[in-house]
């Protein structure tokens, strides 16, 4: 049995009165919010970087953590940090 939480069954009950309405133009929407992730998300320029052994394995235990290859998860905290979107934790 799924325990859902409240905010899920606040959706479901929603739903089911029917306050929801499909989006004018969801096709439209769709289509450029595709072509704005493609462009994101495209990978065309190649680095080669030189990092400890140490924090290789680091990157690629984490990855396995998260279920991704650990090239993805590189290149993920990097746009991060590049975008602005990287924030340290507090000590």
């Amino acid at each position: 049995m799924t325990k859902w939480k409240e905010e899920d069954k606040e959706l479901l009950k929603s739903y089911e009165q029917g306050e929801w309405q499909s989006v004018k133009g969801l096709a439209r929407a769709k289509g450029k919010y595709r072509q704005i992730a493609r462009a994101t998300f495209k990978k065309n320029k190649r680095v080669n970087i030189r990092i400890s052994a140490k924090d290789l394995e680091a990157l690629r235990k984490r990855a396995l953590e998260e279920g991704i290859p650990y090239q993805t998860l590189i290149a993920s905290v990097l746009h991060r940090y590049s975008a602005g979107t990287l924030v340290r934790k507090a000590a």
